[in-house]
């Protein structure tokens, strides 16, 4: 195989005079580096460092970014798997059923509770959480740990508030029930 030089030539794009004067730059070149001690640079190398550097920092993000959604994928399989083995019976025989009224996101959302359901859900012993696109009951404690995991899928966690009452409140005696609908 022919060097560069020779293909020049050849093409008749430069001549020996050329091609030596060329040769003799180079070895110029290296001679005068070797006595400077200095390091030539040699620009490829560093191109092909600096691309190797930035493909690596590319990997390294889009593996932290993988790595993230594994992770949420696998929060939200707990969540599930917490919602399924801790739902509560939202109905309990015969008993009456209720309306109860909350918001998910900007929609106002109805679900209807037995007698005993409801009454836990108001003190605060049952909390509704998402499940998909249901919404089931769950004690308290489970939503708390769901909670941790995400706030988002917990939608009702009413807590049982124990109000100071003024002393001079002329209607002090007169209790506002927890379950009264408007």
């Amino acid at each position: 195989m022919a060097s560069l030089q020779d293909q020049l030539k050849q093409a008749g794009l430069i001549n020996d005079k050329k091609a030596k004067q060329i040769q003799k730059d180079k070895r110029k070149q290296t001679k005068q580096a070797h006595k400077s001690k200095q390091v030539v640079v040699d620009e490829t190398k560093q191109s092909a460092q600096a691309a190797r550097a930035a493909k690596a920092e590319r990997d390294r993000e889009l593996n932290r970014q993988r790595q993230a959604e594994a992770e949420k994928k696998a929060i939200a399989a707990q969540i599930k798997q917490l919602i399924e083995s801790n739902r509560q019976p939202k109905h309990e025989g015969r008993e009456a059923e209720l309306e109860y009224n909350f918001t998910d996101g900007k929609t106002i959302k109805k679900l209807v509770l037995g007698e005993q359901a409801h009454g836990r859900v108001t003190r605060g012993q049952l909390n509704i959480v998402k499940l998909g696109e249901g919404y089931e009951l769950v004690p308290k404690m489970i939503a708390d740990k769901i909670a941790e995991r995400d706030a988002a899928y917990v939608l009702v966690a009413n807590t049982v508030s124990a109000e100071t009452q003024d002393e001079d409140d002329p209607y002090k005696d007169f209790v506002i029930p927890d379950d009264l609908m408007w």
